[in-house]
């Protein structure tokens, strides 16, 4: 999610390549979140290759920031007072 955060979409083999994962399990994940609502999911074609992109939605965004606090909290925690 966080390889989407900051853009309007991004094409699946670029989210790939990114995370360093194999297509099956990014598939998986991406499955994952579209089935809660935290990613869209939109194929299309450039010239006769097929393509996938990747965005995130509203929900997505949410979550994400929700998360991203309680790790800044975590990591607050730990470096003490």
């Amino acid at each position: 999610m966080a390889c989407l955060a900051k853009v309007d979409r991004a094409e699946f083999r670029f989210v790939r390549e990114a995370l360093v994962v194999r297509a099956a399990t990014l598939s998986k994940q991406v499955a994952l979140l579209e089935a809660v609502g935290f990613v869209e999911v939109t194929k299309g074609h450039v010239g006769k290759q097929p393509r996938t992109w990747l965005s995130l939605t509203a929900a997505g965004h949410a979550a994400l920031s929700r998360y991203l606090t309680v790790l800044r909290a975590i990591v607050d925690g730990a470096q003490g007072p």
